[in-house]
């Protein structure tokens, strides 16, 4: 199947809100300050309340309440922001190509699971800016949606292959000839997101890059174990951490089983806020 056809479509027929790209460009103006990008999402009533209602969850527990876009601007950051302007703005693409071969609210749990899961990882192995591996986990299987929409007999065959040893991605490559998650990335590239959000989701099957890239590497394993705790039936026993991966990620022994803890009660909750 050619790659630039199917991003070719994905681009075509979803393209990012006027507010994620203007935010954008706020951020990278060093003539900008946080409160611009508060009156930018100000201007908007129902993202307004949907940003609040997230930056009051337990992406973030803050121990009071943030009653404001300003107070959240100062509180969370713009970056932080923005990362969850675009989280909001998936599930407008997920819509987008909604069709009848996938469960759009079976996919739409997956991917917050995984994106709790990255997040949840992500603060604990100390790395800044956590909050972006929730988008990364939210947008990685973006494109199974694309492909299911676009090429349905091709996605029909890979879903009724049986699952055997191979994990999705391999079984992605043998068909398709690629991974959902690369090409996720590219059409994240594609919406001029920035490089620390499209290039983890890119390369997330990137076994050399699992060696030296703690992004990446730590983005694997949200996705596996994702895969492992929402498929045990095909993929009870599949390996959180490889070699390459834990030569990357340094975690507690008790990060994972916390993340997965964490994931599980607070995944329909966030869904509903995304949806």
């Amino acid at each position: 199947m050619e790659k630039q056809k199917l991003l070719n479509f994905a681009t075509r027929s979803f393209s990012l809100p006027d507010i994620c790209l203007r935010i954008r460009e706020v951020l990278d103006d060093n003539r900008s300050d946080a409160q611009d990008i508060g009156r930018l999402i100000a201007l908007d009533p129902s993202l307004t309340a949907k940003i609040l209602k997230l930056a009051n969850s337990a992406l973030f527990r803050f121990p009071s309440q943030v009653d404001s876009i300003g107070k959240a601007v100062s509180v969370i950051g713009g970056e932080a922001l923005y990362n969850l302007v675009i989280a909001e703005t998936a599930n407008s693409a997920f819509k987008a190509f909604d069709n009848d071969l996938i469960n759009l609210a079976r996919h739409r749990r997956c991917s917050v699971y995984c994106a709790l899961v990255a997040k949840y990882m992500a603060k604990h192995a100390g790395i800044r800016g956590s909050e972006r591996f929730f988008v990364m986990g939210i947008l990685q299987n973006l494109s199974e949606l694309v492909v299911a929409k676009y090429a349905p007999t091709s996605y029909v065959n890979y879903v009724s292959e049986p699952a055997g040893k191979l994990p999705p991605w391999e079984r992605q490559q043998k068909i398709f000839g690629f991974d959902f998650a690369s090409l996720s990335g590219q059409i994240m590239e594609a919406w001029q997101l920035p490089l620390p959000l499209f290039y983890p989701v890119c390369h997330t099957h990137d076994a050399q890059k699992h060696s030296n890239e703690q992004d990446i590497a730590l983005l694997a394993c949200a996705l596996r174990v994702t895969i492992r705790e929402n498929d045990k039936e095909n993929y009870a026993a599949m390996e959180l951490f490889t070699p390459a991966i834990a030569n990357t990620l340094t975690l507690e022994g008790e990060t994972v089983g916390s993340a997965i803890e964490y994931a599980s009660q607070e995944t329909d909750r966030m869904a509903s806020l995304l949806h």
